[in-house]
């Protein structure tokens, strides 16, 4: 699909690469790891050789500083060659959430502690703002951070952390005055091993079963002024820092994903023949084909304008919010279409189109739900 109009000759020769890389690089037994909910570490160490990890950050870092839009190309080609969506959102997880404020908001000796060792895949790291009683509200957060001289101690509970049963260090948000809501929250850095802090196991989840996930558990955790990322009641500027990277770069990802979808569901509809010819001439089946056509483009373009927003240095809260909701929805909506395109064998998992439905269900939720996406959209309305 010609994306030369949006990309340059080098962004899209990136994007090429990258798929490229995936296919011939990133290829396991994805079912049997799907069906034990196992992570893929070789694939994870395979990537950062290859330097998805280090995409967005300067070299005096390990990475190789690539600005949003030229990251996003490179994400949507990930996409595209990784069948293991697990792994994708893994990376992105530790990327967005992760790298990105430890580079915006980290002081040298932070940024020089985590970024080369997250670039070369020799650490994986987290963040940690969920609760099991806040997740859309992130001023609810019960975590608490008591500063005692030169130290903090922390004590909370964080849920649905992805990366944790497997995480090397986590970026925790706590809040030093629950009755200042946003204006309380503040980030701290912590490493595992660090006496109170534990890691549960990892949950089992409906879809993007290769992406570990679990509870952050911190009890009387002391954390010392040094390891605080930022100042304090920042926290809510770092997380929203990082929204913007992780709605678009993620989704980017999505985009990849929908135009492999897409490309196997026509080839399937052109073999598989009911009635003395191809399903594809069936008008219900091209129809359901051109709406997935639809999605995908309109998906890539509103990516694709963020990325561009960010490297004219312009905020893109709301275009991000609107690029977020509308791949995440429209994800969903082009899987059950290439399920129902498939038929019986769609509903089969050695088919694989089940378990790119059970994938794509999670893309409204995490990074935000799609609701609260509808509330950022409707307050950038004056609504």
């Amino acid at each position: 699909m010609d994306r030369s109009f949006l990309l340059s000759p080098e962004q899209t020769e990136l994007r090429d690469r990258v798929a490229d890389f995936a296919r011939r690089q990133l290829v396991a037994n994805i079912q049997a790891h799907d069906h034990e909910g196992s992570f893929w570490r070789e694939g994870w160490l395979r990537c950062a050789r290859f330097g998805i990890q280090g995409l967005p950050i300067p070299p005096e870092y390990g990475g190789s500083g690539e600005g949003m839009l030229t990251t996003i190309a490179a994400m949507e080609g990930l996409g595209y060659g990784c069948r293991d969506n697990g792994l994708v959102f893994s990376l992105n997880a530790q990327m967005w959430s992760f790298e990105m404020p430890v580079l915006l908001f980290g002081t040298e000796e932070q940024k020089r502690r985590y970024l080369p060792a997250l670039c070369s895949g020799e650490m994986i790291a987290v963040h940690g703002m969920t609760e099991p009683g806040a997740g859309s509200d992130p001023s609810g957060i019960s975590t608490r951070a008591e500063r005692r001289g030169g130290h903090y101690l922390l004590n909370g509970t964080k849920s649905f952390i992805t990366n944790g049963p497997v995480a090397d260090a986590v970026l925790v948000f706590a809040t030093l005055d629950p009755s200042r809501g946003f204006a309380g929250v503040t980030g701290f850095l912590i490493d595992r091993g660090t006496a109170g802090l534990t890691f549960g196991r990892s949950q089992e989840k409906m879809g993007l079963r290769t992406s570990p996930l679990g509870e952050v558990i911190l009890e009387d955790v002391q954390v010392p002024v040094e390891s605080r990322l930022g100042p304090e009641g920042a926290g809510m500027a770092i997380f929203n820092a990082s929204m913007e990277w992780e709605r678009s770069c993620i989704f980017a990802s999505h985009v990849g994903a929908m135009e492999r979808q897409l490309e196997e569901a026509v080839s399937y509809a052109r073999q598989r023949r009911q009635f003395g010819k191809p399903i594809a001439k069936f008008q219900s089946v091209a129809d359901r084909l051109v709406e997935m056509r639809v999605r995908l483009d309109a998906s890539r373009l509103l990516v694709y304008r963020v990325g561009w927003l960010k490297d004219q240095g312009k905020s893109a809260v709301s275009e991000a919010a609107v690029a977020k909701y509308f791949v995440s929805e429209a994800h969903v909506r082009s899987s059950l279409d290439a399920l129902q395109i498939h038929g019986g064998y769609g509903y089969m998992k050695e088919f694989e189109v089940e378990r790119e439905l059970r994938d794509a269900v999670g893309g409204t939720l995490y990074s935000g739900t799609s609701e609260i996406q509808r509330r950022i959209i409707a307050a950038y309305l004056g609504l």
